[in-house]
């Protein structure tokens, strides 16, 4: 049993299996919305399927930069991170594209909203980076009490 909870983790802790999974909820969510749209019950804005790939490329950026803790090579890992996430706006971009009818530049503020989701999650990642480095120096350090000076006063 540990075996395969030990197998699950270290799914969860890969870049490209935590960009699938956001792929899949992208997927997912337009294609139940558009479902729902077809026989009626709701009607979606033109700009949905974006809303969707930046709510899911925000949660992955989040996502990712915290598991970056659990990382043993950073390097590799961010560099696992940094493809997956391009490959991730590309797909769900092209897919929102394809469902809306709206180019990105015609989607109003969501190519802003990527910006910010982009450069936000490459400061996640230098967040987490700066946190990792400082806990493992604190690891490293030898805390000894300080010395106490007796004060010789004239």
């Amino acid at each position: 049993m540990s075996k395969v909870n030990n197998l699950s983790w270290v799914n969860i802790s890969n870049p490209i299996f935590q960009a699938l999974v956001a792929l899949t909820g992208i997927v997912l969510v337009d294609l139940i919305a558009e479902f729902l749209q077809w026989i009626g019950m709701v009607t979606l804005e033109p700009r949905f399927a974006y809303l969707t790939a930046a709510s899911f490329l925000l949660c992955f950026a989040m996502f990712n930069a915290v598991l970056s803790l659990t990382a043993a090579n950073t390097l590799q890992y961010w560099g696992k991170s940094i493809y997956s996430f391009l490959g991730l706006v590309l797909v769900s971009i092209s897919l929102a594209w394809f469902l809306s009818g709206l180019r990105l530049s015609e989607a109003g503020s969501y190519w802003w909203i990527l910006i910010v989701v982009t450069f936000g999650y490459l400061v996640f990642l230098a967040l987490v980076n700066t946190i990792r480095s400082i806990v493992n120096f604190a690891q490293k350090e030898e805390w000894n009490h300080p010395r106490y000076r007796q004060n010789k006063r004239k």
